[in-house]
């Protein structure tokens, strides 16, 4: 009677410790980037560590800035009825019937990194890009980097995609008051193009060039080996951008780049999955979360052991 009881007992113990086991769920998280870009590594991490630590399943996929890919895999996702699902937007206005779609099929759709006021998502979670590029371009003019009648250059990987579009009204809300012009160029998402890209601009601009803002990852990540290659000399040309790669915080401690944006990639990932999980059993998140931080030399470092997962 006893080892019954007891067997019992562990039973219970067991179906109380492990919740998420015994009613687990299938989230999709969908992403316009690529594999190739060292933020979104981070991105990824995030979602597979909220599965591990949940015991729910995370399907994951990257669509390298392809709008009907993307928007393929989250009409499958919705078809496969998940439970929850968590996006980016890839391109402003693109996913609004699909926001239609998945709400019509009760299936809660939670945004990511790259927002879309024009899509009714139930929440978004990231930094507000907007203000990142504001605060990007404030920061060139309040330390005296740029000023009236100068000229900035913006390379980009995707032009047209929503974190560039939102980066670009921030900074023209600053830029343009001050006649400070400026000119986005292309840098694709792979790394070797990105490079010549940059290189070639560089050289054929140099001399009109006064800041440069990297509305990328990619392209800030390249902006030493590019000066390197021109033959530009650390802190001659001032940079701020993203900042979510070792390569950046290198280039941060080393003076290649004057200030760098944050994003808190792993914590974006995770945070969204648990409103999208919260929703699915609900409870509707009625907030976004804003994520990021502006860091210089000083504060490279603790960015640094957060992507070596120290």
């Amino acid at each position: 009677m006893l080892k019954r009881l007891q067997l019992m007992l562990g039973a219970i113990l067991l179906a109380l410790a492990s919740p998420a086991l015994a009613h687990a769920k299938t989230l999709y998280w969908i992403s316009h980037g690529g594999p190739a870009d060292p933020v979104w590594t981070y991105f990824l991490q995030g979602a597979e560590t909220w599965a591990k630590s949940t015991g729910n399943t995370v399907n994951t996929s990257f669509h390298n800035g392809d709008v009907p890919s993307q928007q393929e895999a989250l009409r499958t996702a919705i078809a496969a009825k998940a439970d929850a699902i968590v996006t980016t937007s890839p391109d402003p206005g693109s996913l609004v019937e699909i926001v239609k779609e998945a709400k019509a099929a009760g299936i809660p759709l939670i945004n990511f990194n790259t927002p879309d006021p024009a899509a009714n998502f139930q929440a978004y979670v990231g930094t507000d890009l907007v203000s990142v590029g504001r605060g990007w371009a404030q920061y060139l003019v309040d330390k005296g980097l740029v000023k009236k009648g100068d000229f900035v250059w913006m390379p980009v990987e995707v032009p047209g995609a929503s974190y560039g579009v939102e980066e670009e009204k921030g900074i023209k809300q600053v830029f343009e008051p001050l006649g400070i012009t400026y000119e986005i160029t292309e840098t694709t998402l792979d790394q070797a193009e990105v490079i010549t890209r940059m290189s070639d601009y560089l050289s054929a601009n140099r001399e009109r060039i006064k800041g440069i803002i990297g509305l990328g990852d990619l392209a800030t990540a390249s902006i030493k080996r590019v000066f390197d290659q021109v033959g530009v000399k650390a802190g001659e040309i001032p940079a701020v951008g993203w900042g979510n790669s070792l390569d950046t915080t290198a280039e941060v401690q080393e003076g290649y780049v004057n200030a760098a944006q944050w994003q808190d990639p792993q914590a974006t990932s995770f945070v969204a999955l648990s409103l999208a999980l919260m929703a699915s059993d609900g409870i509707p998140p009625a907030f976004n979360v804003t994520t990021g931080a502006l860091y210089e030399k000083d504060g490279a470092g603790v960015y640094a052991k957060v992507m070596e997962g120290n």
